[in-house]
């Protein structure tokens, strides 16, 4: 597959051939694997203090009273301590030592990799995700882009390449998440714009702008190209990362 390499102005410069990975046939399933296991890596184990409910006086009054014989605590007559009773234990209570990671496997999660970097070269899939942009994909811009320090220079060269419009899509969807994440450091909720992949260290420049993500190409995992488990998300590549790339798969 070939793609225009185009400079900081917008400008094509001249076309280069992409790697294999960008040719790779397109599995969800696989896909939506690799990313909820990079997830669940991210689960916080939660459980129940182990003596909860057990730690009570009460003990059963036998035979003769004509009530049960669930344990009752001394001075007094209600249950305890039996899940079945009001007031009692529960029964199944979440446990530390539940195993959350889930695994895949190295094939697959390679796979998945690669279907997810092809899945950004589709535009359907692209413009399913809700993304916006005037240009052609897939979005190849020189090496310089990565050697930008300041970001109006980042938001000059991605209006230039003609993906900024996503930008501005995400600043806009904003908005204060309701019920109870507010005050559980979750207070809004914003739409993932486009990615900025890199052959060294991630663009700096580009961290305040508005649902960007800029990773190395070393680092790059399904979930970057496929948030929330859906695939095809506007990416913009560098020349250098495009290179990389090939050298890796």
């Amino acid at each position: 597959m070939l793609a225009e390499l185009k400079d900081l102005k917008g400008e094509v410069k001249k076309k280069v051939r992409l790697p294999a990975a960008f040719d790779e046939d397109f599995r969800p399933d696989l896909i939506k694997k690799a990313v909820l296991a990079i997830q669940s890596t991210r689960y916080q184990p939660h459980g129940a203090y182990p003596y909860a409910g057990i730690r009570t006086s009460a003990h059963s009054w036998g035979s003769g009273r004509g009530v049960s014989h669930v344990p009752r605590i001394k001075n007094g007559s209600r249950a305890a301590r039996v899940p079945q009773a009001r007031g009692g234990r529960e029964a199944h209570p979440p446990k530390v030592e539940k195993v959350l990671i889930e695994k895949v496997n190295k094939k697959e999660k390679r796979k998945a990799l690669l279907s997810a970097i092809a899945a950004t070269t589709n535009e359907e899939l692209v413009r399913a995700r809700g993304h916006r942009f005037e240009a052609k994909l897939p979005i190849v811009i020189e090496e310089a882009f990565e050697k930008l320090e300041r970001t109006s220079d980042v938001i000059a060269a991605l209006q230039a390449a003609g993906v900024y419009p996503d930008v501005e899509r995400s600043r806009a969807s904003r908005k204060v998440r309701p019920g109870r994440g507010k005050i559980r450091g979750r207070h809004y909720k914003q739409r993932k714009s486009l990615l900025i992949v890199t052959k060294g260290e991630p663009l700096r420049a580009a961290r305040n702008l508005a649902g960007v993500d800029a990773v190395s190409v070393n680092e790059l995992n399904a979930e970057h190209l496929a948030p929330g488990t859906h695939a095809g998300r506007l990416t913009v590549w560098t020349a250098g990362a495009v290179k990389k790339l090939g050298d890796l798969s």
